[in-house]
């Protein structure tokens, strides 16, 4: 494991802040040959102590970091690429999303797993328990924390890594989104100190004089109707077997469906989750395979009783936890990983635009992900983020 540290200057902010001046927001289309020169210049001088990239799948990483090079200081710079992002405007695609942490109010350490396929966590948590105290040796003062993680969406080390995070993380709550591909479910890259990386993750740990809120929402309700895995793939997060007969054809029958009409529309539609903890889970269907097989985002093993789960209006739902979020004020900027299967779920019920508004109103930026990391916990179809709210002294 690498850590880099960025500075934590106080002097004042410059460039296009969202909110009450907290974080500062660019996007510049993805394939535009100067991209990282004006989001620098839109992003203004700073100083930030670190600066994050959504990056759409159409970018070219090579030239991005080559951009990267000539305008930030790279080991500044993290980010991942997406299957779509947020900016200002809601839901876009085909851009790059910068969201700068200003100095002024916050401190950053970030860790890099370069080999999620041999996870060390015994040194995982070490490392972290050394970015906290180092952290909160810095900026005493400041009392609010919280942890950001991207990692390669295609690894299917997420439920691993998550849960090895947690004992070097402790009471420190932690969000984090899978990297995304658009669709195409082919690369996956997180970004780190210029370089595009697979098979690996980055985290930020963040300290803070802005009081945070880490939060994980879903518009699914659980249905009557239970399954059971009753031959899978782990390792592959594949289920052969549902309820004794191939997958793919007994989960199309509890809809009253022909298996020929499943779709990645269908899966957003009529998700499935798992109790855990006392509360529901997603375990989402990424694809059906040509041998009739179901793939899912997230960890599936034999014996796994599933739950068919029905959406409620996503936009009405969305608002309304959205705006609990300001029952002390209302935050000044809220960062989101959003599953992708909500974003297709948007766009076959038409309401992407709508969604869109909400997401402006809130004051949303972030990412459409592979999936979400919540605490210990990779789930599916939420969306997971951290609410910032303006200090006391401003």
């Amino acid at each position: 494991m690498q850590h880099a540290a960025a500075g934590s200057d106080p002097s004042p902010l410059f460039g296009q802040m969202a909110g009450a001046g907290l974080l500062a927001i660019a996007s510049v289309p993805a394939r535009a040959p100067d991209a990282c020169k004006r989001l620098c210049d839109s992003l203004g001088p700073g100083p930030f102590s670190r600066v994050v990239l959504f990056i759409s799948p159409e970018a070219d990483l090579a030239q991005l970091s080559r951009g990267i090079a000539d305008c930030f200081d790279p080991g500044l710079v993290i980010g991942c690429t997406t299957a779509g992002e947020i900016s200002g405007l809601g839901y876009t695609e085909g851009e790059i999303v910068a969201v700068g942490f200003p100095a002024r109010h916050f401190a950053t350490e970030c860790l890099l797993v370069p080999r999620l396929t041999d996870l060390a966590p015994q040194e995982l948590i070490g490392q972290l328990i050394r970015l906290r105290t180092g952290l909160h040796q810095a900026r005493p003062g400041w009392d609010h924390e919280f942890a950001f993680m991207m990692v390669d969406g295609l690894s299917t080390r997420e439920d691993e890594l998550a849960a090895a995070l947690a004992p070097g993380l402790g009471p420190l709550p932690l969000f984090g989104g899978s990297a995304g591909d658009g669709v195409r479910f082919e690369k996956t890259r997180v970004l780190w100190q210029g370089k595009a990386l697979d098979n690996a993750a980055v985290v930020m740990v963040v300290r803070s004089d802005c009081r945070v809120r880490v939060f994980n929402l879903d518009h699914l309700i659980p249905t009557d109707q239970r399954m059971v895995v009753t031959q899978a793939d782990p390792a592959r997060r594949i289920v052969r077997q549902i309820n004794a007969e191939p997958a793919a054809r007994e989960y199309a029958r509890l809809l009253g469906k022909d298996p020929g009409q499943l779709t990645t529309f269908t899966f957003a539609a009529h998700p499935v989750v798992v109790r855990v903890g006392g509360r529901h889970h997603v375990r989402a269907i990424q694809r059906m395979d040509a041998n009739g097989d179901l793939i899912f985002f997230s960890a599936i093993d034999e014996g796994l009783v599933l739950t068919l789960a029905e959406p409620q209006d996503m936009v009405a739902h969305l608002d309304a936890e959205l705006s609990r979020l300001s029952d002390q004020g209302p935050p000044a900027a809220i960062l989101a990983c959003d599953c992708i299967l909500r974003r297709m779920e948007a766009l076959e019920k038409q309401m992407s635009g709508r969604i869109s508004a909400v997401l402006r109103t809130h004051k949303v930026v972030g990412f459409s992900t592979y999936g979400e990391q919540w605490n210990s916990m990779h789930v599916n179809q939420t969306m997971t983020g951290v609410a910032i709210y303006p200090p006391d002294s401003l």
